[in-house]
């Protein structure tokens, strides 16, 4: 291959996704590995090298890599270090210089590191649903609630590289849920797809209500999806719930930066039929009227892999 191209590397609580990018943002090549399977970065990073190789090799593309991209939870732009990352199996080990770990496994090969959804954010400018736009704000519902923030057409990082954590903005200030992030209270508690299982086990716990849900040993949010699909009240209680919570923390936002859009991503965005109502009924019942029913709420256009792909890959490109 002699055109130069780029690796995007995607990192979730439970997977690892990486494609081979090239110019024009067509995904050459995929793989997934798991991001779950030790307790310790290096290996992991070892695991990880020899699934890129392969790769290269898979797209003919030995000798025309020119960098990786890679988002991942707690990631420092500034740094390259992943810090503290409670989502992942080896990311509560301080400060991880991962770009530098990973380059070295790379036989040199440049490393540039972003958080995860601030790469979902700029995967959806290039290529998607943002695309045009200069001010939005990126949601990501998944394992967590993550957020990237354009402003003026530029991620906002902050002094210190970790600006756009909206996921952890209190939401329930009296006895609220503890988060993993050692806080209480937070959006990602009750919004991400665990927080919807945890609210659908509670209100279990707490009421009679016939469910579909009491036949399941373990509760996942794609249960209650699929509960609300077929009409579960309950479920679509849940949902209901999510979505006021995740409509109120967006007009705070909005109040912050006057985006033109909010842009939905990640796994629980499927649910969008059951999201989409509670969540523009309580954003605009809290913004102020300056910003009633004038900012959008969309959906990303892209495939979950390839928004989280693309947009790592578009650091590598600056290397």
């Amino acid at each position: 291959m002699s055109e130069q191209v780029v690796i995007g590397i995607d990192i979730g609580g439970q997977t690892t996704k990486c494609g081979v990018v090239d110019a024009r943002g067509d995904v050459l090549s995929q793989t997934v590995v798991r991001s779950d399977s030790h307790t310790d970065v290096k290996p992991y990073i070892d695991e990880l090298a020899v699934a890129l190789k392969k790769l290269i090799a898979d797209a003919d593309a030995e000798g025309s890599v020119r960098g990786i991209g890679v988002g991942a939870p707690n990631a420092n732009y500034y740094t390259g270090e992943i810090e503290n990352a409670v989502n992942l199996t080896w990311g509560v080990q301080g400060h991880i210089p991962f770009a530098k770990m990973l380059s070295e496994a790379m036989d040199g090969l440049p490393v540039a590191l972003t958080n995860d959804a601030n790469a979902a954010a700029m995967g959806e400018m290039t290529y998607g649903a943002a695309k045009g736009m200069k001010n939005f704000i990126m949601i990501t519902l998944g394992t967590g609630v993550g957020s990237g923030i354009v402003i003026d057409g530029k991620m906002v990082y902050g002094h210190d590289g970790f600006a756009g954590e909206l996921g952890h903005t209190c939401m329930v200030r009296h006895n609220g849920r503890q988060c993993n992030c050692g806080k209480t209270g937070c959006l990602e508690a009750y919004c991400s797809a665990i927080g919807v299982a945890r609210t659908a086990r509670e209100w279990l716990d707490m009421s009679d209500e016939p469910s579909e849900l009491r036949s399941l040993d373990k509760i996942s949010s794609k249960d209650v999806f699929d509960a609300a699909k077929n009409g579960d009240k309950l479920a679509l209680k849940i949902f209901d719930y999510t979505g006021t919570l995740l409509g109120q923390a967006f007009a705070d936002f909005i109040q912050f930066s006057s985006p033109e859009a909010i842009v939905l991503f990640g796994g629980l965005a499927r649910a969008k039929e059951f999201l989409t109502d509670p969540i523009q009924k309580a954003m605009n019942a809290n913004v102020l009227p300056l910003w009633k029913n004038k900012v959008r709420l969309v959906y990303s256009q892209l495939k979950e892999s390839d928004a989280a792909i693309l947009g790592a890959s578009a650091l590598a490109w600056e290397l």
